[in-house]
């Protein structure tokens, strides 16, 4: 599977490029603050035509381009049901302070606009896009519609490496050595401690993670070293 994957000009959030090949349709993942040139660019030299955009959350540094994104594409856009209402206007979610360091940084904000296509999605539905089958994980907490998104194929050249068979991306759910916030309006941690156990724990262990943040990790290595996790029984 083609896979690219670079950080966001803010919050580092990293944005996906999945396919399964050169020259195919791919799935864009979490297009985020200021992502469109080098989106652009990862398409034009893989020449890859997208098919939709998923979205593992509503929040702004991870859904900031997905209405240019979409529009470019004529693709919709695909989010959890219970995150839906976030693409109404992510801005308006933000508090004062931190959308004046974003407005410092990259300009004034323009009149946020939904995507022309929305698609809700739900925790068990699984999707063939881009000629890849995609299950959806509803793992609540760190917001009330975070998913991850499970792919049956790994990225070219890491199976070898690092032994993993499968490859999840996990949002902003799991962390290498971390998880998502819960303090966030629509966060709740009780709900965040269900998902890691009852969601993320029964993974395989040979599961690639591709983090919302930072670097990959795999459900093994998570299993036996995040401090999150540790004490939670399936």
């Amino acid at each position: 599977m083609l896979t690219v994957g670079f950080p966001a000009a803010a919050f580092a959030t990293n944005c996906y490029v999945l396919a399964p090949a050169a020259g195919e349709e791919c799935l864009i993942v979490d297009p985020g603050i200021g992502v469109e040139d080098r989106l652009a660019e990862v398409l034009r030299q893989h020449r890859l035509r997208p098919a939709a955009v998923v979205l593992t959350h509503g929040h702004i540094d991870h859904v900031s381009s997905v209405t240019p994104v979409c529009a470019a594409g004529g693709v919709a856009a695909y989010i959890h049901a219970d995150d839906h209402y976030r693409l109404k206007d992510p801005l308006a979610m933000l508090a004062p302070e931190l959308l004046a360091m974003l407005q410092q940084q990259f300009g004034p904000a323009a009149t946020w606009q939904e995507p022309s296509e929305v698609v809700d999605l739900a925790g068990g539905q699984r999707l063939s896009l881009a000629g890849l089958d995609v299950s959806v994980l509803h793992a609540p907490g760190h917001t009330e519609g975070s998913v991850m998104f499970g792919v049956p194929e790994v990225p070219d050249g890491t199976a070898d490496e690092a032994g993993v068979r499968t490859t999840m991306l996990s949002g902003d759910v799991l962390f290498a050595g971390s998880i998502g916030r819960t303090d966030l309006p629509g966060g709740d941690g009780a709900a965040m401690t269900r998902s890691l156990r009852d969601v993320v724990l029964p993974l395989p262990d040979d599961t690639l993670v591709l983090p919302g943040h930072g670097p990959a990790t795999t459900i093994a290595r998570e299993r036996a070293t995040n401090p999150y996790l540790q004490g939670l029984t399936q």
